[in-house]
């Protein structure tokens, strides 16, 4: 009975030592206040987006030109909200530390004691930091198993995320289709054409893609429009008068055979008929060019100037003058 009792003194001994040298090889975190972030955050809910097409009025085209504005329309809901996110910090154990710690410890409880005895004389009158912060240094720094407070050393953890809604609302915005894909059909074939910076999409019958096509038995024109990431797509037509038609096949060929081999009085009937046929645009970019033809050649030049203003009954500005 002696000896199991000794050997129960000695194991339940044993057990205490071992558990005070656990306790003093991991201590315990030292946990300092709480630390708070606060941002905004917004949320935008895509409520409808649609592709708007005007391609003007008339809806028949009467000239081979024309301007076909495209918008890309948005609804989003908007939501705001503030968002607290709250850290426990803490001064993580470091058991070596104890070997100053312990000494400083009772140095800054005695001080503290004192400086509370100071403070009664002094009416109450000496900083928290002597009377309260020197008192919780000491005790944390006598306390073996966790370091002091340090804000050098200090850790923290993701506590908790809180947001408040402070914002709903709904936004709406509609911008130009810009430097976007389109597809013209006309007839059998499809374009592919591209919006400019303003989402304008420019249509010119005589002009690419459409100058190699003979539109004469084409009698629409259908704009398509598509956003494959929404899935959201949009369509529009454009019908082509039978006037128009008729006059297409002529105005290609006046503007595109060749013009070197003709005399000036073609290169006048050319803009001249061009100007008959209602498609004066194409007239004066055709007259530009056949002065730009003639430009190393002044006296040519001269000549084709004169037969303009005498026979094709135009009036020329001399680009001499300018």
């Amino acid at each position: 009975m002696l000896k199991r009792s000794i050997f129960k003194r000695g194991t339940t001994s044993l057990g205490g030592a071992a558990l005070c040298g656990t306790l003093l090889i991991s201590g315990c975190a030292n946990h300092m206040s709480q630390r708070s972030e606060h941002e905004e955050r917004v949320e935008r809910k895509l409520l409808e987006h649609s592709l708007q097409i005007d391609a003007g009025e008339p809806k028949v085209l009467e000239l081979p030109q024309r301007r076909v504005r495209i918008h890309e329309q948005k609804t989003f809901e908007v939501t705001e909200f503030e968002v607290t996110r709250r850290y426990d910090r803490y001064t993580p154990y470091q058991a070596w530390r104890e070997i100053y710690e312990i000494p400083l410890g009772a140095v800054a409880v005695v001080a503290g004691a004192g400086a509370n005895v100071a403070n009664i004389f002094a009416l109450g009158n000496l900083p928290d930091s002597m009377t309260h912060d020197w008192i919780s240094y000491g005790v944390a720094g006598l306390n073996p198993f966790m370091n002091v407070q340090s804000h050098g050393r200090a850790q923290q953890n993701l506590a908790g995320i809180d947001e408040v809604q402070r914002d709903r609302r709904l936004e709406y915005t509609s911008l130009p289709w810009s430097e976007r894909p389109v597809q013209v059909k006309a007839g059998k074939q499809t374009h592919e054409m591209t919006t400019d910076r303003n989402g304008v999409l420019r249509l010119n019958l005589l002009d690419s893609p459409f100058a190699e096509q003979d539109l004469s038995k084409v009698r629409t024109l259908r704009i398509s429009i598509e956003d494959a990431q929404d899935d959201v797509h949009s369509d529009s037509s454009l019908a082509i008068s039978t006037t128009l038609r008729g006059k297409l096949l002529e105005a290609h060929a006046l503007i595109y055979d060749d013009l070197e081999d003709d005399e000036v009085n073609q290169w006048v009937h050319r803009v001249k008929r061009l100007s008959e046929l209602g498609l004066e645009e194409e007239a004066s970019e055709l007259e530009q060019s056949l002065i730009e033809l003639t430009r190393n050649d002044p006296e040519l030049q001269q000549e084709f100037l004169k037969a303009l203003t005498k026979d094709g009954g135009r009036l020329v500005a001399d680009p001499g003058t300018r």
